[in-house]
């Protein structure tokens, strides 16, 4: 909390928000009382007594503890109610990322985010923007028989989050378009059609969805940043390869967005040159 309370005011504040959390958990004096080891008229005075004067701070941490809400929050310290564990538990977590295309968890990240920017530091080349034959040398290996429907399934999906109302910032290092033009590294073995055909995909939706989707390349040597994605003032999620950690306070989110500006910012081949760097890039690439 930003705002600067007198005693008297921090003191009736206190007995409004102990009276409430008393209320929304449907605990009577008595059962407080029994609660925090007092007697049932010491409930009695922290409700209607008047003053500037504050309890102590074993009786205002018991009935903090009693409650399940902060200490701070009932002394007016803090806007949230919740205890520390908790805002830490709904500040970080922790989700299973399946080796998948677009799965539920990542769908309904950018359904929450529609409409506000989204800033994406892709694994690879965003899924998003792939042709089906590229999805389908990708993941058919770790998807078997069951890569066909498992991409029939996403492509409704990718198809909305490119038509959302969401402005996409992407920023991707150098190397990996370079990589995916010469087929090498991850990108090894990947036939020059489907290469030409994926640089041709590039290149019609840089060109449709502009300016409302931004493609940035920066130089992994001077710069670096893990696989990321940062939905507007709601969410930052890492990709760590069998899990997403994803945050939710507003302070990390904050630093991330500014991590990723810097990528942006930097950036060797920005927005507008990205097209010309496709052209050149396919231009290299022998049929």
């Amino acid at each position: 909390m930003t705002d600067k309370l007198d005693k008297r005011d921090r003191a009736a504040q206190f007995r409004q928000r102990l009276a409430r959390a008393m209320e929304e958990r449907d605990i009577s004096q008595s059962a407080l009382a029994r609660d925090i080891g007092v007697d049932r008229s010491t409930v009695s005075q922290l409700l209607t007594g008047e003053g500037a004067r504050l309890p102590n701070a074993h009786v205002v941490g018991s009935c903090a503890t009693a409650l399940g809400v902060s200490a701070d929050w009932l002394l007016s310290l803090s806007d949230r109610p919740e205890s520390a564990a908790e805002l830490l538990a709904l500040s970080l977590s922790m989700t299973k990322a399946p080796r998948a295309l677009v799965d539920e968890r990542i769908f309904e990240w950018h359904k929450e985010a529609a409409g506000y920017k989204v800033r994406y530091v892709p694994a690879t080349l965003p899924d998003m923007l792939k042709t089906r034959a590229v999805l389908e040398w990708e993941y058919a290996p770790h998807l078997g028989r069951t890569a066909d429907q498992a991409i029939g399934a996403s492509e409704d999906r990718l198809t909305w989050m490119r038509s959302a109302q969401s402005d996409y910032e992407i920023a991707m290092p150098l190397y990996e378009i370079d990589s995916f033009a010469r087929a090498t590294g991850y990108y090894e073995g990947l036939c020059p059609k489907i290469r030409m055909d994926q640089i041709d995909h590039l290149l019609e939706l840089s060109d449709q969805l502009y300016p409302r989707m931004r493609i940035y390349l920066f130089d992994a040597k001077r710069l670096y940043s893990a696989p990321v994605t940062i939905f507007g003032p709601l969410l930052c999620v890492f990709y760590a390869g069998s899990h997403y950690m994803a945050f939710r306070d507003r302070d990390r989110i904050e630093v991330f967005s500014r991590h990723f500006d810097t990528l942006v910012r930097e950036a060797d081949v920005t927005a507008r040159d990205f097209p010309d760097h496709l052209r050149q890039l396919r231009s290299t690439i022998s049929a």
